[in-house]
């Protein structure tokens, strides 16, 4: 195409997970592909800034892709990981109902996870919890034996290999600036120490809390399809020592989060939180006055935590696209048959459970572009 430096067949905005394995399938699919990343190495933002989890399912409404993309994703994940060797660990899963009146919603989402296609989901009693997990503090709980834990950045090492062996190329310290439509798909232009232009066939926006901000640089793009993108933290603290508990411990959930919620590393050290911070700029330092809250929260279901065993951990942030006390949102995956451009994929929200989501993700961004 006139004017570019080099031509491929798909250009893919965003190496974290979900980039990442969008690029392996497109290049197992035959393509020539460029991973454009704005920071040095992969999976700097979200990707390695969250819990870890591969969820079972419970959570999302019926017939949504969060519902949908999850199932196929956690059972493609698990696969994936056996094969390849990723570190990776079924814990189990233990939804907490703390009183009487949040055994209704536990139900609840029990019966929405066995819709959705989540496996082995079984309601106990309080008594039956704490045999399992003598320190919790439940009346009830949902017992989750799917969920698990995986080396976030062993998978997706393990994803950027793939890519590579398939003929992927990762151009890393390299911005995205713009694209424009061509007659033959897109014109993209990138920063950084060498800046480029890329002539490509196809282009996915994959760039997470970036994605808005990549969609407002594609010409041609309807201004009333691109989102914006909200802000919504989350910190999490880490215990000293180790935690009475050998498997993951959910609270109730809320409207934007999950809880602050128990999970163990593959070490079997424990870790608490997201909590929700809802912030305009990105950063990551977490405010140790934070604490009390997440040790009234925590004592919820474990009430012998010792608060001065907490200290901040680490923190994530959510692409939300939407604002704060609003109904939470499906994940947006928009092909052409959303915008009428062909070739072009926009993800945008791709929060939790986007890590185990991602495997089934990437399919259904092939399946977008074949049917534009």
């Amino acid at each position: 195409m006139s004017g570019a430096d080099d031509f491929v067949d798909a250009v893919v905005v965003g190496a974290g997970v979900v980039g990442l394995a969008v690029a392996r399938a497109l290049a197992l699919a035959g393509r020539s592909v460029v991973v454009l990343e704005s920071e040095g190495a992969i999976g700097t933002g979200t990707s390695s800034r969250n819990s870890e989890v591969i969820h079972a399912g419970l959570y999302y409404p019926p017939g949504s892709l969060k519902a949908r993309l999850c199932v196929e994703g956690r059972r493609a994940l698990y696969a994936y990981c056996a094969a390849r060797g990723v570190p990776h660990r079924r814990y189990g899963k233990l939804l907490v109902a703390s009183s009487e009146d949040e055994i209704a919603g536990v139900e609840a989402l029990a019966e929405r996870g066995r819709a959705n296609g989540a496996e082995e989901l079984t309601m106990i009693s309080g008594a039956e919890a704490r045999r399992m997990e003598p320190a919790l503090a439940a009346v009830a709980a949902l017992w989750s034996p799917q969920t698990g834990i995986i080396d976030s950045h062993a998978y997706m090492l393990a994803l950027q290999g793939d890519a590579e062996n398939a003929g992927a190329v990762f151009a890393f310290n390299t911005p995205f600036e713009a694209a424009e439509p061509t007659a033959g798909g897109f014109l993209v232009r990138t920063g950084g120490a060498e800046p480029m232009r890329l002539a490509c066939r196809e282009l996915v926006n994959a760039a997470g809390l970036c994605a808005s901000d990549v969609a407002d640089r594609i010409a041609g793009l309807p201004p009333e399809t691109v989102p914006r993108t909200r802000f919504c933290k989350g910190n999490y603290f880490v215990l000293a020592g180790r935690a009475p508990f050998s498997r993951l411990v959910y609270p109730a959930p809320h409207a934007h989060g999950l809880g602050v919620h128990l999970t163990l590393d593959l070490g079997g050290q424990a870790r608490f939180g997201p909590d929700t911070e809802w912030i305009e700029e990105i950063r990551y330092e977490v405010d140790v006055s934070r604490r009390a809250a997440f040790a009234a929260a925590i004592r919820r279901y474990w009430p012998g935590l010792d608060e001065e065993a907490l200290s901040p951990g680490y923190s994530g942030i959510r692409p939300k696209i939407v604002g704060e006390g609003e109904p939470a949102a499906d994940f947006r995956i928009d092909g052409p048959q959303v915008h009428a451009m062909p070739g072009l994929v926009n993800l945008f929200g791709i929060e939790s459970p986007g890590l185990t989501s991602s495997l089934a993700i990437a399919d259904e961004v092939l399946a977008r572009l074949a049917d534009g």
